[in-house]
Formats: structure tokens, C-alpha cells, sequence
């Protein structure tokens, strides 16, 4: 006797940084800490280079596979923090990613800074709007973006979020699940020409290792059903 319909197998999840050394942090979990971590039957990182148009290009290339199809994306690295009091090795959970083109919502977002708290325990999560930007930021323009709204700039984030949900030759896009998530590796008091760069380097690069099992979290949050 056969039973119903197999059920069908759940979207992937795809992780998306821009820099080898991103790339390296996000590999550097154990396959055995992946296991007990609760990682997806599939999930890819993918390293997109660096800027927004490489990002754009990436991001899109990869979800036009029809293996993709209807993948839950997270795009994440490092990061320059905008607020006062901000150090390096903080995380940032944007609750929208913004560039000149429009916003994009992030979902499950308060599920995603709970989870990271448990995973990296002692570090700051800040939730708030992360910008996008085609060039490093620093000084007045810093100023500038935290006095629109935002708590974070990167060059990929945005892009990123914006190929996977409106862009226009990638499957699935409209009802596609986004998320961002970034270590800030430079702040207003520990920005990247000081002398403590490579202090905080370090400790973004160990925060970003850390991360995983909440992005994990985050994407099995995705598939529970809704109420």
C-alpha cells in the first residue's frame, strides 16, 4: 500500500559574502558542529566578490539554477557600524536593506537576533536598517547615512537582497525569504585607518565563525507552517 504524495523536498538556503577571507570564517564550522548545528539537507555559500554590481551578477547567476529554485537567501560578512558605542565584533540584523533602487523587508528578523545572541553570547545584536554603498564609507558620509536611519553600511547586502527579491530573470524572486545579517569590523570609534583595525578584524572574523547555527535556525523558522 503507498501512502500520499511524498511531501516535497524544502527550498534551500543560500549564504552570500563578498571576500575569501568571509568565506573562510563561514567554512571554518566543523562538519561534525554543522551536523549537531541543525544545517538544511542543502545549503551553498557563495562568495560573491566585492561591490554591488558583482553581487548583482553572483547572486543572480546562481538562482537562475533550477536546483535554487525558491532558495531562502541570507547574505552576511563585515560590515562599518554607524552608532556611537558600536565595536568591533557586534553584529547587525537588518530589519531592511536600502540603496538608491528601494528597500528591501527582511524576514523573521526578531527570530534571527535571538538566535545569534545564543550563538555568539556576550556580543551586541543591533537591529535597524542596513545601507548599501559602492564605495568605503567613513567620516561625514557616515554621519550622513546615520542621521536617514541606518545602523550599518556594507557594499553587498543591499544588492544582494534586491537581485533575490525583484530581480527580474530569477525565479521565484516576489515570495522569496531575505535576510542580512553582518559582524561590524569598523565602527565610529574603531574605524579602519586606526591602529586597532586588525584587533577588531580578529574578533569580527571569530564572531563570524561562530554564526552559523543561527542562520540555520533561521531558515527551519521558514518552513514551520504558518498560523
Amino acid at each position: 500500500m503507498t501512502g500520499g504524495p511524498a511531501a516535497a523536498a524544502p527550498p534551500p538556503l543560500l549564504i552570500a559574502c563578498a571576500l575569501r577571507i568571509e568565506m573562510t570564517a563561514l567554512r571554518s564550522t566543523s562538519y561534525r558542529g554543522v551536523r549537531e548545528s541543525g544545517a538544511p539537507g542543502r545549503y551553498e555559500v557563495l562568495r560573491t566578490g566585492m561591490g554591488p554590481r558583482a553581487a548583482e551578477r553572483a547572486v543572480g547567476r546562481k538562482l537562475a539554477e533550477p536546483r535554487l529554485h525558491g532558495a531562502a537567501v541570507l547574505a552576511t560578512g563585515f560590515c562599518a557600524g554607524l552608532l556611537p558605542g558600536m565595536s568591533p565584533g557586534d553584529l547587525i540584523v537588518a530589519e531592511e536593506t536600502r540603496d538608491p533602487r528601494g528597500t528591501v523587508a527582511c524576514a523573521g528578523t526578531a527570530l534571527l537576533a535571538e538566535a545569534l545572541a545564543r550563538a555568539v553570547p556576550g556580543r551586541t545584536v543591533h537591529l535597524g536598517a542596513l545601507t548599501g554603498s559602492d564605495h568605503v564609507v567613513r567620516g561625514q558620509e557616515r554621519a550622513r547615512l546615520r542621521a536617514g536611519g541606518a545602523v550599518g553600511v556594507d557594499m553587498e547586502s543591499a544588492a544582494t537582497l534586491w537581485t533575490a527579491t525583484r530581480g527580474g530573470s530569477v525565479p521565484g524572486a516576489a515570495d522569496r525569504p531575505v535576510a542580512a545579517v553582518r559582524v561590524i569590523v569598523d565602527a565610529p570609534e574603531h574605524e579602519l585607518v586606526r591602529i586597532g583595525t586588525v584587533r577588531g578584524g580578529i574578533s569580527a572574523f571569530r564572531v563570524l565563525r561562530a554564526v552559523l547555527p543561527a542562520f540555520y535556525e533561521w531558515h527551519r523558522s521558514l518552513l514551520l507552517p504558518r498560523r
